[in-house]
């Protein structure tokens, strides 16, 4: 069996199967059995299935339904009009199910195990102006008796050759099947495996969902997580459902307004925040209604304990913001330029920022930007080149009792002049119909609190996240009841 060996001094630290032996392996067990069906960048998974031997014990049916009619005929026709869409993936594995169960019949092949492995995808277009992207998944049993369970994908090609990603596709699809069959137990190696053979300069996987009997317990937002932790991908989001949706989907067009914090647990200043910028958001020139978007973004820096990802942390904030019926984001972004950039992938309509003034100042802060070339002024020229506006929220001097704002928080002195050029061009606008009477509110109090068992924390927090957070012992709250004790 061939493998790829990586070697750190005398020690081997990986074995990975080729792509030849993967496909081989499936080959070569007798109760695997399924269909392949692949439009947009060829059959280039079912290839190296033919290529890699015994494939006429795996291999029910292969094909490509490139014309759109052939494809509507056989799939049914989008409401969009499109057709590299989870809705048009899921209704290509559907069918291809279903024709494997109608025409193999149970009692001639009791042993089977069928599966559907289908994708739909764009490659780079001639121009080289669209870099493609489509959606891989695989319908597939574990045991005959069973019920299917699904991987769904979404991927985006970062190469500039057609033939390349349809290289990089074919690759992708076989790890994606040899892991649905022999990595299904470890869902979070199975992620990591789907990139043997590829770099992550190759492709980028931005959304996935796992779902029947195999993976009842798995969090899709647990494996959002995975995708930015393993550098997949660098942001994620979910709905208010829990339930993982692609980021280009949801942001296209759109006029985005993004709240960014710990929400360790969120709070009331949280919440006042968010419904004042938005009141603020939705005045603007070039703003619509109907067209907003509302983001609350967690950047990876602040999910992490002791070096590592506290997951368990993660679930806590993630289920409080839902709860509140918002949509979350989770990001490798540590500077709010990258964030910006990133939103300006998918639109370049009107976009705003709330946060408040000490984020502010940070965003003044030199040393964030020393990794630039440009240094800050880079970094300010991707941040407010865009159409963009911070609405900022007040804060209160704990010593003074001063509320501070835009007019009076203090910057570096070398940033004076560079902050008021923002200010005065109408970049930075106040928070003005604030409740002053939450200021004093810090969701770090607010944890600590929670910790040593302190009264009155709840009153801090928005209606019924209190609630959650005792009900489901959230950040700690049922260890800090047994300390007290």
């Amino acid at each position: 069996m061939t493998t790829e060996i990586t070697l750190r001094g005398d020690k081997v630290i990986e074995q990975i199967p080729s792509t030849k032996d993967k496909a081989l392996r499936i080959n070569l067990n007798e109760n695997i059995y399924g269909t392949f069906a692949e439009i947009g960048a060829g059959q280039e998974t079912v290839r190296h299935f033919f290529r890699a031997g015994a494939s006429s014990g795996t291999i029910a049916k292969a094909m490509s339904a490139y014309d759109k009619d052939f494809s509507d005929a056989i799939y049914g026709v989008e409401n969009d009009g499109r057709y590299v869409t989870e809705s048009r993936l899921r209704k290509m594995l559907t069918h291809e199910v279903k024709l494997i169960e109608q025409r193999l019949k149970r009692d001639k092949h009791p042993n089977k195990i069928f599966f559907s492995y289908a994708n739909t995808v764009a490659t780079i277009d001639f121009a080289k102006q669209f870099k493609g992207h489509g959606w891989v998944g695989i319908k597939f049993q574990v045991e005959p008796d069973e019920d299917y369970n699904e991987i769904i994908l979404h991927i985006r090609f970062r190469e500039n050759d057609a033939r390349l990603q349809q290289e990089t596709l074919g690759i992708l699809g076989v790890n994606l099947i040899y892991g649905a069959f022999y990595k299904h137990n470890d869902p979070k190696k199975l992620l990591r495996y789907l990139y043997d053979h590829l770099d992550k300069d190759q492709l980028e996987i931005d959304t996935i969902n796992f779902s029947g009997p195999r993976f009842a317990n798995v969090d899709n937002r647990l494996m959002s997580l995975q995708l930015v932790k393993n550098g997949m991908t660098d942001a994620v989001m979910f709905n208010p459902d829990g339930k993982n949706v692609l980021p280009a989907a949801v942001l296209y067009k759109k006029n985005i307004l993004a709240l960014r914090g710990s929400f360790r647990p969120v709070t009331k200043v949280n919440m006042d925040m968010y419904r004042q910028s938005y009141e603020m958001f939705i005045q603007e020139n070039k703003v619509d209604k109907d067209n907003t978007f509302v983001v609350f973004e967690i950047t990876l820096s602040n999910l992490k304990a002791e070096g590592e990802i506290d997951e368990r942390d993660f679930l806590d904030r993630a289920e409080l913001l839902c709860s509140l019926g918002q949509t979350v984001m989770i990001s490798n972004f540590q500077e709010y330029f990258k964030v910006v950039e990133y939103f300006s992938s998918f639109t370049k309509s009107r976009m705003g920022l709330a946060m408040g003034v000490s984020n502010l100042i940070d965003i003044f802060d030199e040393k964030y930007y020393r990794h630039l070339s440009g240094g800050i002024l880079e970094a300010f020229g991707k941040l407010f080149y865009r159409d963009l506006k911070v609405y900022l929220y007040p804060m209160k001097n704990p010593e003074t009792g001063e509320i501070i704002n835009s007019d009076n928080l203090k910057v570096h002195p070398r940033m004076k002049e560079l902050y008021k050029f923002f200010k005065f061009n109408g970049k930075v606008v106040d928070i003005k119909l604030y409740d002053e009477k939450i200021l004093e509110i810090f969701s770090r109090k607010v944890l600590k609190m929670i910790n040593n068992d302190e009264a009155g924390w709840e009153e801090m927090l928005p209606e019924g996240i209190a609630e959650i957070i005792k009900k489901d012992k959230l950040f700690g709250y049922e260890k800090s009841k047994e300390l007290a004790k």
